[in-house]
């Protein structure tokens, strides 16, 4: 401001500052309720559906059972499977990770089992495999779904006898191992199917935990952004505020990246961000559009003046959801609220059926 003030100019700048104080002392209310909330290392909501997981999870912390833990992409599944870990009996023992899907079929035997030094071409040394550098300890089989079937027969063996046979090595190996399997698809719907050992399944689903994706759980999107703020505050020394219009948008979006998705997000805004509050211009182009475009829960449908034909809504909506989830029927009835035969009904009734309307 210049002199002479204008008292116009200054009553303006007087709002302005109101404004932006009590923006961040929302922000900080909301960064305060993060700590304050049901938090179960590093899994942050205040929702029923997370609750009764995270609820379910501590149960599971406390007794050595074998666990699946099944829930979409980006929903946090390793980081609920550590959690089961560090709070039980084990956890100060090994916690080993190993993705199923990103080992090629010929080594994920002798990755998962090990293998003695002349046990093949190469084999020049003993090699532990993961069961064995997790015994006494938490072994997550990540994306387990993706075994070959004949890899499948060789976990059963496993879970039943407590033992590994080693490539190479004529004696089969005592371990004392918990597993913990996770997946984004619905191996029960995939057994059915033949992709996956219904005798694996029950074995491995001992004790099912479901992890609901965010769109499920928009409540907890504000404790999650904050959460993400505190860490980026510390991280990069940077204090960054958000506009309550932006955590609409963000509330608004569907996110199927899920919680993995929202983190990047939060993250490209701070590092971008120049005045210390986030707007509306701040956000991806994308984020909007689909924030705009037809919803329900917190995004609002425009209604087209002329009217539209409900049918076509609903065949619409019926692809959509069964695109999303790669056609899987089951994950699609989920994610609709309906059951899997309502979904084939309706399905027959539109004609839907994979390449339909691409």
């Amino acid at each position: 401001m210049t002199k002479p003030f204008e008292k116009a100019e200054v009553q303006q700048t007087i709002i302005n500052a109101l404004k932006m104080a009590d923006l961040m002392e929302e922000n900080r209310e909301l960064a305060r309720a993060v700590s304050r909330k049901f938090e179960f290392e590093g899994l942050v909501g205040s929702s029923k559906k997370l609750r009764d997981v995270l609820e379910m999870g501590g149960q599971l912390a406390q007794v050595d059972t074998t666990v699946l833990i099944q829930g979409e992409s980006g929903t946090g599944k390793e980081v609920l499977a550590r959690a089961i870990h560090y709070n039980s009996s084990r956890r100060n023992r090994p916690f080993v990770v190993v993705n199923c899907g990103a080992i090629p079929e010929n080594l994920i035997e002798s990755e998962l089992f090990g293998y003695r030094k002349g046990a093949f071409t190469g084999a020049v040394s003993d090699r532990k495999g993961k069961f064995e550098a997790a015994d006494t300890g938490t072994l997550l089989l990540d994306e387990v779904a993706e075994l070959p079937l004949n890899m499948q027969v060789k976990l059963l063996r496993v879970l039943q006898q407590k033992e590994v046979d080693v490539v190479g090595d004529p004696h089969p190996k005592k371990v004392d191992v918990r597993i913990i399997a996770a997946t984004n698809r619905d191996l029960y719907a995939l057994t059915g199917e033949g992709g996956f050992r219904e005798d694996l399944y029950y074995r491995l689903s001992v004790a099912p935990l479901y992890l609901p994706p965010l769109r499920e759980r928009r409540e907890d999107i504000p404790l999650l952004v904050h959460h993400f703020l505190a860490n980026l505050r510390r991280r990069f020394d940077k204090e960054v505020n958000i506009e309550p219009a932006v955590m609409s948008e963000l509330q608004a979006y569907h996110w199927p990246g899920n919680v993995r998705e929202l983190e990047n997000i939060v993250e490209r805004v701070v590092v971008f961000n120049k005045t210390g509050t986030v707007d509306m211009n701040d956000l991806p182009p994308h984020l909007l559009r689909a924030s705009r475009s037809i919803g329900f829960g917190n995004v609002v449908m425009k209604l087209p003046e002329d009217g539209f034909s409900l049918e076509d809504l609903e065949k619409n909506l019926l692809h959509e959801a069964l695109r999303r989830h790669g056609w899987n029927q089951s994950q699609a009835a989920r994610y609709l609220g309906i059951t899997r035969n309502t979904l084939i009904y309706r399905m027959q009734k539109f004609g839907l059926k994979e390449q339909t309307l691409e």
